[in-house]
């Protein structure tokens, strides 16, 4: 059974996904989740670390584009997002959250990851350059 521990995207709401000027992406995570998806998965250790690399696209497009990537799990893995150089249109925004469990009998680590995909839309007619 697939658990949906995360990544979560943080909005203001779900009505605010027209972005301009500099944004800050943030996600969470669902801990408990988290760790009862590993136990199911049979994976023992603790969680070393956890990333949150965003990438967007142009709407219907083949190939994602970094942003940036956090690793600070307090501040919810804020990216800033300068959309002032791109076109006015609809994009998508991933979110694609790791986590990197260190085994504790001393084998080889391991890695789960999922990814969280919203619609958004890119309107710089009103920010500032």
């Amino acid at each position: 059974m697939s658990r949906n521990w995360g990544p979560h995207y943080i909005v203001p709401s779900d009505t605010s996904r027209k972005y301009s000027g500099d944004v800050l992406l943030r996600e969470d995570l669902d801990e408990e989740l988290l760790m009862a998806e590993l136990a199911e998965l049979g994976f023992k250790g603790r969680i070393d670390s956890i990333s949150n690399p965003w990438y967007y696209r142009t709407k219907n497009d083949e190939t994602w584009i970094m942003i940036g990537e956090s690793h600070d799990r307090q501040r919810y893995f804020p990216v800033r997002w300068d959309t002032r150089k791109l076109p006015d249109g609809r994009y998508e925004l991933m979110g694609m959250m790791h986590a990197f469990i260190e085994d504790d009998e001393g084998g080889p680590g391991k890695a789960i990851a999922r990814e969280s995909i919203v619609e958004i839309t890119v309107d710089n007619s009103n920010a500032e350059k």
